[in-house]
């Protein structure tokens, strides 16, 4: 089993297939429901203040979500999650067929599709882990990001076409995606049991993956310096590249043209990871990643066409996804199966602090002193990470092997990993339940 490829192993392609079906969906929605927002309020604010309520409720459950995880039977707590999204996402598809769904319905959706990837996301991560064998944790991990890459190119174009169709489509066919993926995941042999029962929403239980992450030099520096620092200039960066690729907002076009470069860039970088990131130490990669990003943001401060600025964000993001394969394979060795569901989500918890705060800075930064400023400011703070990252002598010392590693019945005994973590452009979007993120550590676009 161990030696056969991921080609042949039918619980991967299952769960591989369920997160597909589940990206996609929750693309389609990702850019209908700002859409309907808008058409429904006339209120960017309005919209706004939807993702809002999005990201908080995500980062309010994150932590109790892997203690969760790490409690009870992982594949059934998927299951029940996804029905439980897919039937929010048919309700207010019913909603909008019948003459338009009432803001606070949708907030309603918002907030509960927001909880529910939470409890879910560590969970995925763990049944995942259960099925790929360790030798094939970075190629599991490159199609994983690779079908991520896939799903943000195409699923935003396809989901704008069904709005303009009707309203409802987008989320009428997230629910039947979601629907497909139950149906893929009830299929998957493997189970994924904690070796023991806990509580686990005791302080103890809840803090444990927080103090596993800080406690350990590697992980600590790569993800608050490369996570949390990172992350939240490469979503200012994004912010001050569309908002000047679209000249403030009236060319949607040159917008479009720089996302979807973007996308292809985390593609090509996907496909190239499982060659280049077994050759490469993972910190040399995280290492590179910052300095790619310092550069390019440099570039962009004295040149800035559309065409350049998107295919330098698709160069830093192609060199962020070998070093993100690289980071989740050292990581998910060295977390024990059954701490894996809470070091997920303390590791998604700490990247996400300051990330909503990364536009904000570049919007300012932008309305006070223009994009030269904006594009300035970035290109600080990547060449600090930089710098921090290649001199901390934590990031040139592997992590260990975890110990003991407790085995799911009737499955392999090792892991796989989802993708990278990243910001969102787009109010009240949100990250499915197999694509949340698993470690924090590489600045990404959805």
């Amino acid at each position: 089993m161990k030696n056969s490829p991921l080609s042949r192993n039918r619980d991967f392609r299952l769960l591989w297939i369920s997160g597909l079906l589940t990206t996609l969906g929750a693309q389609l929605s990702s850019i209908a429901l700002p859409l309907l927002v808008l058409r429904q309020t006339g209120s960017a604010v309005v919209a706004g203040a939807v993702g809002t309520v999005s990201v908080g409720a995500l980062l309010v459950t994150m932590l109790p979500g892997g203690a969760l995880a790490d409690a009870v039977e992982r594949r059934r707590l998927v299951i029940l999650c996804e029905s439980a999204i897919a039937l929010a996402a048919a309700v207010l598809a019913g909603a909008v067929l019948l003459g338009g769904a009432p803001l606070p319905l949708i907030l309603a959706v918002t907030a509960s599709g927001a909880v529910l990837t939470s409890l879910c996301g560590p969970a995925a991560l763990g049944l995942l882990r259960t099925v790929v064998p360790e030798e094939q944790l970075a190629t599991a991990s490159s199609r994983i990001q690779a079908r991520s890459a896939a799903t943000r190119l195409a699923g935003p174009a396809v989901g704008g076409a069904l709005f303009a169709w009707h309203p409802a489509l987008p989320f009428a066919a997230e629910a039947v995606g979601l629907l497909l993926s139950v149906g893929c995941l009830a299929l998957v042999r493997a189970r994924s049991v904690p070796a023991r029962r806990r509580a686990p929403f005791s302080r103890r239980e809840l803090t444990a993956g927080v103090v596993f992450v800080l406690g350990r030099p590697y992980l600590r520096t790569a993800l608050l310096v490369f996570g949390l620092g990172m992350n939240a200039a490469f979503s200012a960066m994004m912010f001050t590249a569309l908002t000047v690729a679209s000249d403030g907002g009236s060319s949607g076009v040159d917008a479009g043209l720089v996302v979807s470069l973007t996308s292809v860039g985390s593609l090509l970088g996907a496909l190239l990871a499982p060659r280049v990131a077994p050759k490469v130490p993972p910190g040399a990669m995280i290492a590179a990643t910052c300095w790619a990003c310092t550069a390019a943001a440099g570039v962009l401060l004295f040149h800035r066409s559309v065409l350049l600025m998107g295919l330098l964000v698709a160069a830093c993001l192609a060199v962020a996804a070998v070093a993100n394969i690289g980071f989740l394979t050292s990581l998910l060795t060295a977390t024990p199966e059954d701490l894996v569901g809470r070091v997920q989500s303390a590791a998604s918890f700490v990247s996400s602090l300051v990330v909503p705060l990364g536009p904000l800075a570049a919007g300012t930064a932008l309305t006070l002193w223009g994009p030269a400023a904006g594009f300035g400011a970035v290109t600080a703070v990547f060449a600090l990470c930089a710098v921090v990252i290649t001199v901390a002598p934590s990031m040139r010392r592997p992590l260990p092997a975890a110990g003991a590693r407790g085995d799911a019945p009737g499955a392999p005994d090792a892991p796989g990993a989802p993708d990278a973590p990243g910001t969102s452009g787009v109010p009240g979007s949100r990250r499915p339940p197999q694509e949340q993120p698993a470690a924090a550590a590489t600045p990404e676009t959805t």
